[in-house]
């Protein structure tokens, strides 16, 4: 399967995966933090605050990745740093767009209070979702497209 599919067989690697969503946790922790902050404590509109806090955890999970998750994949150099952080933020637009909109469908379309210690809960099951589901959708085009692991560096 792997010299048919190397793609496939690059994305089933456990350890990057488990790293890779262990990242994302502090990601999802970093986006749904500023998002309540900038809700309740600023009143900026939720939708806003989730693509302010979708940014942050972008920049934090980079950092991460290109350290820990992904650290024996790319080139050292300044260009190549600079070309998997563009490459991140083009190939996390597709995750991005579909957290947000999976944010929105759940925050807007599901009439529901929530409070919880005086914060409206059900931003954070709306941002829950929407992690849940942009993640998959990240993993796989981080993996295949920002650090390339099915290519083999030859030199």
């Amino acid at each position: 399967m792997s010299d048919r599919f190397p793609r496939v067989e690059a994305l089933r690697s456990r350890m990057r995966f488990g790293k890779f969503v262990s990242v994302g946790a502090v990601g999802a922790a970093c986006d749904t933090a500023v998002l309540v902050v900038l809700t309740e404590a600023f009143g900026v509109l939720p939708e806003f605050a989730t693509l302010v806090g979708i940014e942050t955890a972008i920049l934090v999970m980079f950092a991460i990745n290109e350290r820990w998750t992904f650290a024996e994949e790319g080139r050292e150099d300044r260009r190549s740093l600079l070309g998997r952080v563009a490459r991140s933020h083009g190939v996390r637009a597709a995750g991005s767009a579909t957290q947000f909109v999976v944010f929105v469908l759940v925050f807007r379309g599901v009439p529901i209070t929530l409070p919880v210690a005086g914060v409206d809960g059900w931003l954070v099951v709306a941002k829950g979702a929407g992690i849940g589901v942009g993640m998959v959708v990240n993993y796989v085009c981080e993996s295949l497209f920002t650090w390339q692991v099915h290519v083999e560096d030859s030199g």
